[in-house]
C-alpha cells in the first residue's frame, strides 16, 4: 500500500536524484520494470546497464536520467529512506502505485500528484485511506490544514 506523509516534519531523503547517482547498481537499470519506467517517463530505451538511448540527449548513462525516474527506481530498489515524491511529475503517478502494489511504500509529498482511477492510499497525517482522486485531494487538503495549524 502507498502511504503518504503530506507537508509534515518527518525525515525524508531531500536530494534523491544525487543520492541515486552514487548508489545505483547496474542490475537496477536492466530490471524489466525499470526499463519500462524509463521508456514511459523519459521516453528513453535501455540498451545496457551503462547506455540509455534518449531521443533528446542521445546516448546517456543512468546519471542523466530525469529526477523523477531516479526517485522511482530508488522507491523500487532501495528501502533506506522515505523518498520525496515531489521530485516526480504526474507521469510518475501510475508507477508509484505499481511499486506500492509490490511492497509497502511510505513517501513524502509537498504537492498534489495526479493519481487516476481507483486506488488505496493512506494519508499518514490523518490515518485516512482514500480510494479515488476526490477523496485523495480532500484528504491532502485536510492534512495541509493540520500542518498549517501547527
Amino acid at each position: 500500500m502507498l502511504k503518504i506523509w503530506y507537508y509534515c516534519g518527518i525525515e525524508y531523503m531531500k536530494d534523491a536524484p544525487s543520492y541515486f547517482d552514487h548508489v545505483y547498481e547496474d542490475e537496477w537499470i536492466i530490471d524489466p520494470l525499470v526499463k519500462e519506467m524509463i521508456l514511459d517517463v523519459d521516453l528513453s530505451t535501455v540498451i545496457s546497464a551503462h547506455v540509455i538511448e534518449s531521443p533528446v540527449l542521445g546516448a546517456i548513462t543512468p546519471k542523466e536520467l530525469s529526477g523523477g525516474v531516479k526517485v522511482l527506481i530508488l522507491m523500487l530498489k532501495d528501502d533506506s529512506f522515505v523518498y520525496n515524491m515531489s521530485n516526480c511529475g504526474d507521469n510518475c503517478a501510475k508507477w508509484i502505485l505499481k511499486i506500492a502494489a509490490q511492497k509497502d511504500l511510505t513517501v513524502y509529498l509537498q504537492h498534489i500528484l495526479r493519481f487516476d482511477g481507483d486506488f488505496n492510499i493512506m494519508i499518514m497525517n490523518t490515518g485516512k485511506i482514500v480510494h479515488n482522486r476526490k477523496e485523495y485531494v480532500n484528504a491532502l487538503l485536510e492534512a495541509e490544514g493540520m500542518a498549517n495549524e501547527r
